[in-house]
């Protein structure tokens, strides 16, 4: 029983394709996305198990950055309402000093 899938080589030839989008994109931003660091990084693998593991990489550290922004956030969150509450009643003390 032979493997009704294809070797990789085989698959059609989508090189055109992302020519094309990419002329198309670095047309509407003006930025090349060849020269992107990912993309450096990408074309430096060598099989799609090495993209994906590099891809999974970058998701994690993405997930590491989210959480320490809600830290920063759930600690900054108080913080601002404080001073607000602060402004607030500093500027009902001038407001009446002043009048």
């Amino acid at each position: 029983m032979s493997s009704s899938l294809q070797p990789f080589s085989a698959a059609p030839n989508f090189q055109p394709i992302f020519e094309k989008a990419l002329e198309e994109y670095k047309k509407e931003t003006g930025k090349d996305l060849t020269s992107h660091p990912l993309a450096v990084e990408i074309n430096g693998c060598d099989s799609p198990q090495a993209i994906l593991t590099l891809l999974e990489g970058k998701a994690s550290e993405l997930q590491k950055s989210r959480n320490r922004d809600e830290r920063l956030i759930k600690w900054l969150n108080p913080t601002v309402k404080i001073l607000i509450a602060l402004s607030a009643t500093l500027g009902e003390g001038v407001r009446s000093v002043s009048s």
